[in-house]
């Protein structure tokens, strides 16, 4: 990630954090956070440039056109330029299936699907005016999907539909901007221990149901992103990475 500028959604905790510390020990020369909430999004940032790194914040609310756009371009005037953009913000809500309400849906979906989206469309808007590097990429763009995109489980039908949504956008994306040399790509894990996920009590059942018996840890996550959003991608695109450890093959 040397010299690389870096925008990741929903960074101010869990695997956007994991993304961003990991690519700042990898070089990279500063990067944008961007989350809806704006006392822990200050204080995540005031510990890593207390750390000396070159960080900056953007608040802001991605669900909308005009709002998501607005704080890109929040983002993009604070580094200069945006190399890569990684789309980690996201709602988990439990539910039955019977009793998810309209207003559940509408939430789940703006958020996970049209905040995806809309990232997308802002950073293309800006990469593809970029010049291609020796390596015939303007720029690279990396998606958290998931597991449950693949393989049902109880309470979470609408949150797997939306990741279900993310891996078909990846994919239309990336064929659609190869052209303007920009890498599409999304990483799907399994549940993994960030501590949100601790406190919700389900990964001990997926440790369970995993051959490797434990969840992975964020920064194992993170390692995968980091090498799509990297230059060592120089050639995949529209791939989805399932990285489960065996929880599924697919």
């Amino acid at each position: 990630m040397k010299n690389q500028r870096v925008v990741i959604v929903g960074g101010a905790s869990g695997l956007g954090l994991s993304v961003a510390k990991l690519m700042l020990a990898d070089g990279a020369h500063s990067i944008a956070l961007i989350d809806k909430n704006g006392p822990l999004l200050e204080e995540t940032v005031g510990n890593l440039k207390a750390e000396g790194h070159t960080v900056f914040g953007a608040e802001g609310d991605i669900t909308r056109k005009d709002s998501a756009h607005a704080v890109f371009a929040q983002a993009l005037a604070q580094l200069g330029r945006v190399d890569c953009l990684v789309n980690s913000a996201a709602i988990y809500p439990r539910r039955p299936i019977l009793e998810i309400s309209d207003d559940e849906w509408d939430l789940e979906n703006a958020v996970n699907i049209k905040g995806t989206y809309h990232m997308m469309v802002a950073a293309i808007e800006h990469m593809r005016s970029r010049p291609k590097v020796e390596t015939h990429v303007a720029g690279r763009i990396v998606n958290i999907t998931s597991v449950d995109a693949f393989k049902a489980h109880p309470q979470n039908a609408h949150y797997a539909a939306t990741k279900a949504a993310v891996v078909s956008l990846t994919k239309s994306f990336a064929h659609e901007v190869a052209k303007d040399g920009i890498l599409v790509n999304s990483v799907a894990p399994a549940g993994f221990a960030t501590e949100r996920a601790k406190k919700l009590g389900f990964l001990g059942e997926l440790a369970s149901a995993n051959p490797l018996g434990r969840a992975a840890e964020p920064e194992e996550i993170a390692q995968w992103v980091l090498m799509m959003a990297s230059e060592r991608n120089t050639y995949a695109t529209g791939e989805n990475v399932i990285v489960s450890g065996g929880y599924i093959y697919a």
